[in-house]
């Protein structure tokens, strides 16, 4: 696990940096700027260790990332197979960070974690053909009236005098 460090290699503090927390705010961290590069991850095991559709993760070199508070808050579940570690929150279940073996030298934080800019937008999506079937593809979306901020995807049009029902409808089918 990456180790508590308040400066550089050099011993000043960094000024270009971005700092991120967990939802409790018990663990708090940063990374110089700009990180590495940053990418959407649709892959089965991240849709299933953050609860979303895909994550999105920025990467640092570990030398240039910092937990600054909360160090004993942190919780890690290592996967021997797939030889990743995931820490994350244990007061809060907040995701912090997850490390692969076969890049030692990288940290990979969820983006949304930060709330200033990192120095990388991401413009790569890894695992397209593991992303789940029910992830929003930019299909056209409107307002949904009487709920300011809700957005939804119309139903498709069906022949005249065939009603919209469960049966038939993928979206009920068994998995």
């Amino acid at each position: 696990m990456p180790k508590a460090r308040a400066a550089d290699s050099a011993g000043t503090a960094s000024t270009r940096t971005s700092r991120g927390a967990c939802v409790c705010g018990a663990v708090a961290l940063e990374i110089d700027v700009p990180a590495v590069w940053a990418w959407h991850d649709h892959s089965a095991a991240s849709r299933h260790a953050q609860g979303c559709a895909y994550a999105t993760y920025v990467g640092s070199w570990r030398s240039r990332f910092r937990i600054l508070k909360g160090s004993e808050h942190i919780s890690r579940f290592e996967d021997k197979s797939a030889r990743t570690a995931r820490s994350f929150c244990a007061l809060c279940g907040t995701p912090l960070f997850y490390e692969r073996a076969r890049a030692p030298k990288m940290v990979n934080i969820p983006r949304a974690l930060f709330t200033k800019r990192t120095g990388r937008e991401p413009r790569y999506h890894l695992h397209l053909t593991e992303a789940a079937d029910w992830t929003w593809q930019g299909e056209a979306v409107t307002p949904l009236k009487g709920y300011p901020g809700v957005m939804w995807r119309r139903p498709r049009k069906g022949r005249p005098g065939k009603t919209a029902d469960a049966a038939g409808d993928p979206m009920f089918e068994d998995d």
